[in-house]
């Protein structure tokens, strides 16, 4: 089988400035070759990579794209741009995986392969544009619910595949062994509960704190999708004592480490329409971390509360007092060792190869359709 995959055009594979989505797609495409298929892979030409490349067995190809914007119209004409200029690269293939907002509108199928759109954001009203795809991937079932919502033809060509593990699963010390920390590594930005957090940390117990770091690992420029410079203060300001926040992190065995050093993953997402996996909680657990997300429906497909991990109910009251039970229900003497064993065997359910066989197996059922 021959794969095309075309990412956005904001960021570069490798990951070098992070993004799920394209570390994801990195480490699927090499698992397709290691299954005998033959993968081109598109993305942002920046930061000193090559035209070319071939990766693991991938051939890389990358096209000139561009940095990210708040303006929503001006990202989406500089996506524009972006695919039109892969369009002219992109080979014939059987499957063309994409993200890229523009590519489904205006790349021919009979021509590039059969549309195969990965929806990587929660929808908000773009999937009716998109009539030429043959399959709409989302990551969880609630955003297959959202999907279905919004199609006049409702699941008909939506299909549920999770995110994979972008690694093999880690050998790690035991959850008790490492130091007493709880980690968060995501975007600093309002909508990822980061405030709520570190206000729920500030009220915790003064002999929790003492014992006890919260770091939190994530960029906060807008330009790599934080909230700025006047959000990071904010955090800043709010944080209690054994608050550490460092900056982003984006070489996996560099965040491995981090992971290894952590008891706790704490994850309390406030985006309802921004989430729509969390691949980064998955990555935790696959370390032994116990996680802590929101209640949010994206979390249920492989988090079980009480089980492998602790979702907070949703509050009446405030989110960061409902964090700070859930903080404290862990903290003092929690079944922190029986949730890590858990989550790690959670984690052996997304290892790459076992999520690779599936998307491998949807896309015989696209093309022989």
């Amino acid at each position: 089988m021959n794969i095309s995959i075309l990412q956005g055009a904001f960021l570069p594979v490798p990951p070098k400035r992070g993004g799920a989505i394209e570390k994801s797609w990195q480490a699927l495409g090499e698992a397709f070759v290691r299954a005998g298929h033959h993968v081109s892979h598109f993305s942002r030409l920046c930061d000193d990579l090559p035209k070319q490349e071939i990766i693991n067995g991938v051939h890389h190809f990358r096209i000139k794209g561009s940095e990210a914007t708040t303006n929503p119209i001006l990202l989406k004409l500089r996506e524009f741009a972006y695919v039109l200029r892969a369009r002219e690269i992109l080979p014939k293939a059987d499957i063309l995986v994409t993200h890229a907002f523009w590519a489904p509108l205006i790349l021919n199928k009979e021509r590039f392969g059969k549309i195969y759109v990965h929806v990587g954001r929660y929808p908000k009203g773009q999937l009716r544009l998109y009539g030429k795809a043959s399959r709409l991937q989302v990551p969880s079932q609630s955003i297959a619910e959202a999907a279905a919502s919004e199609l006049g033809d409702g699941l008909n060509r939506v299909c549920t595949l999770p995110y994979p593990l972008p690694f093999p699963m880690p050998v790690v010390p035991a959850v008790l062994e490492r130091p007493k920390r709880v980690l968060y590594v995501g975007r600093i930005h309002p909508e990822k509960g980061v405030l709520s957090l570190v206000k729920a940390w500030k009220g915790l117990p003064g002999i929790l704190q003492d014992k006890w770091t919260l770091r939190l690992i994530g960029p906060w420029k807008e330009e790599q999708g934080g909230g700025g410079p006047s959000f990071l203060k904010q955090v800043k300001e709010e944080s209690g004592k054994s608050v550490e926040i460092l900056e982003p992190i984006f070489d996996q065995n560099l965040l491995s480490e981090q992971y290894k050093q952590s008891q706790v993953f704490a994850y309390p997402s406030e985006a309802v329409r921004g989430e729509t996996f969390g691949l980064a909680v998955l990555e935790a657990m696959s370390h032994g971390c116990v996680p802590i997300v929101s209640s949010l429906a994206c979390f249920s497909d492989f988090i079980k509360s009480g089980k492998n991990g602790i979702s907070m109910e949703p509050s009446v009251h405030s989110r960061s007092l409902e964090l700070q039970k859930c903080l404290k229900l862990l903290l003092i003497g929690g079944e922190i060792t029986n949730l890590s064993q858990n989550a790690l065997k959670t984690a052996e359910d997304y290892t790459i190869d076992k999520v690779a066989k599936l998307f491998l197996e949807d896309f015989n059922r696209v093309l022989n359709r």
